[in-house]
């Protein structure tokens, strides 16, 4: 009877947590939201083989938020390199597509709190045996990589990589992630630079065409962005953390990254 006491005491305090939590979520009257994202960042946002339909665990977070907040989401397509300026100019309430929160976004969107932490990885093609970390990779001036201007990999290829010059011919520039990694696949290029969580869902679904090499590259913190002042980002720091406490992020942690096979 004293463990079951104590069972019923901690299962009581973490009800009574949560709705703690639910109460300090804010009821936006059914709202409507426009956001927007690139639908090409697996398993966060992509359209899902076979079924045509755009899935992921931020569609998932989103959704959730959505009941939490009483909002109406609208979802829009743009590619990577018009979302934050688009954001910006206000053309849409909310973007979202594993957005790196770093100072010089900041100041020209609002991001949320971090809602996920990835770390920087090297993708390259599964029969790859010409380099196997950053150094040979910069060694070899023949070796090519894939980047999308104004991206956390972009920038962590030309400084962290190679020599620190943006226009090095090295670096070939594609509009969005997935046309990227299919000049991997394709042989057009030798590496791209993503976050594990990009890299892992391309790889776990590549057949063995794909894999990661050598060491993580650092790591960064994932955020929602928002025209500046916007009064969105509050309320989502609420739902956000409700989500966090109540492990319902870490629901989706498992849903995306453990259980769910892309293609399958």
């Amino acid at each position: 009877m004293k463990y079951l006491a104590i069972a019923a005491g901690l299962c009581a305090a973490a009800l009574s947590a949560q709705v703690a939590a639910a109460a300090d979520v804010p009821d936006l009257g059914g709202r409507s939201v426009v956001v927007v994202t690139e639908n090409a960042y697996p398993p966060l946002q992509f359209i899902e083989p076979g079924t045509g339909e755009a899935v992921g665990w931020e569609y998932d977070a989103m959704a959730e938020i959505a009941k939490r907040l009483n909002i109406t989401i609208e979802y829009e397509n743009i590619s990577w390199d018009a979302m934050i300026p688009a954001v910006s100019e206000g053309q849409y309430d909310l973007g979202m597509t594993g957005i790196t929160i770093r100072e010089d976004r900041a100041e020209m969107v609002d991001f949320s709190d971090a809602y996920m932490r990835s770390e920087m990885v090297m993708m390259v093609r599964g029969d790859e045996d010409r380099f196997s970390d950053a150094a040979s990779f910069a060694a070899d001036d023949d070796l090519l990589m894939a980047a999308q201007p104004g991206t956390t990999p972009f920038y962590v290829g030309v400084y962290d990589v190679l020599d620190g010059d943006e226009a090095n011919p090295r670096i070939k520039l594609f509009e969005t992630f997935g046309v990227g990694v299919q000049a991997l696949k394709t042989g057009d290029v030798d590496l791209v630079l993503t976050d594990g969580t990009a890299g892992n869902g391309y790889v776990g679904a590549s057949d063995g065409r794909l894999k990661i090499v050598g060491e993580k590259l650092g790591t960064e913190d994932f955020g929602f962005i928002f025209p500046k002042g916007s009064d969105l980002v509050e309320p989502m720091n609420a739902a956000i953390g409700a989500m966090q406490e109540d492990g319902t992020i870490d629901a989706l942690n498992k849903k995306w990254f453990l259980d769910y096979k892309l293609g399958g």
